[in-house]
């Protein structure tokens, strides 16, 4: 043991994933470690965008709320086989979900907008005019 921690190996990665396994079979599902959905956020001047990935959620079992500088996603995904199917496996979870953001700045709710298409959620939230950086122009002279 001592041999592979000196070539990179790690001693407690089993440990670890049997801890995913118990973790996975008492949430019934396989989360990923951020939580469920997954999502991706990028700043503009603007604002941000966010994406988050919901496979299977149908956009009328989708909430999303924006208060101040907090937005949280809410939903449900149904995950249902046909009448005579069964699971052989699964690892996409299913059920209620919610998960909130802080964000840098205040959200303009007037000019939210929010689309979900193919299983992928694009969240626009814009800055309000107020609280955007102002460039101040500098004047040459003496004071």
């Amino acid at each position: 043991m001592v041999m592979n921690t000196l070539y990179g190996t790690d001693p407690l990665r089993d440990m670890r994933r049997l801890q995913d396994e118990i973790n996975r079979l008492v949430q019934g599902a396989a989360a990923p470690r951020g939580g469920f959905p997954t999502i991706n956020v990028y700043a503009n001047p603007d604002g941000i965008v966010i994406t988050a990935e919901l496979p299977g959620v149908k956009h009328e079992d989708l909430q999303i709320t924006v208060h101040r500088d907090t937005v949280t996603l809410g939903g449900e995904r149904q995950d249902r086989p046909e009448d005579d199917q069964v699971y052989h496996r699964r690892e996409r979870g299913r059920g209620q979900f919610v998960r909130t953001f802080g964000l840098p700045f205040q959200v303009d709710t007037e000019k939210v907008k929010a689309t979900l298409s193919d299983g992928v959620l694009i969240l626009s939230l814009q800055r309000p005019e107020a609280d955007k950086p102002k460039r101040i122009q500098v004047s040459a002279g003496r004071a």
